[in-house]
């Protein structure tokens, strides 16, 4: 079942981020879905942060996959232009995901028969203004725990509705 999230701003939306973090290791693939301007690459910007990047993290809609080091390698691919199973592109993009690096996959859809089953998948949501609705869904019952209480945690800090 997801967990729901309610972010008021990019405050909160990078907390969801930093917090997720650390339910990570190498090897996992977080999903991202989410129309034009919703958060993803906020989100992906916080968690990379938490897991030791100290460099800028841009969104790789033209670069398709940015890889950054940190305590643990971080791998964000932007699969938006990415259409074809034998596109070239997706293949090299898709060397950017291995059991080193937790990755993060923004439009997913073109390319998740390439990747390994992800551990967390995300939707963000615009609910007008700033608001957004975070749903976090984990692979089995032991992740959405895990996503349980990060949730938890963060209502109790932020006192999230």
């Amino acid at each position: 079942m997801p967990v729901e999230i309610r972010s008021d701003g990019p405050t909160t939306t990078e907390a969801v981020g930093a917090a997720l973090a650390d339910i990570l290791a190498p090897g996992d693939v977080v999903v991202l879905r989410g129309d034009l301007g919703a958060g993803k690459t906020t989100l992906v910007r916080a968690a990379a942060r938490a897991l030791g990047v100290s460099g800028p993290v841009t969104s790789p809609t033209f670069a398709i996959a940015n890889s950054y080091e940190g305590r643990v390698p971080v791998a964000h691919l932007d699969a938006w232009r990415l259409g074809d199973p034998d596109d070239e592109e997706m293949g090299l993009a898709l060397e950017a995901v291995g059991p080193e690096a937790v990755a993060f996959v923004e439009w997913p859809d073109s390319v998740l028969h390439g990747l390994p089953a992800p551990r967390v998948t995300v939707d963000i949501a615009h609910r007008g203004g700033d608001v957004r609705l975070v749903r976090l869904l984990g692979v089995d019952s032991a992740t959405d725990a895990l996503l349980g209480a990060l949730r938890d945690d963060l209502r109790a800090r932020y006192r999230d509705a």
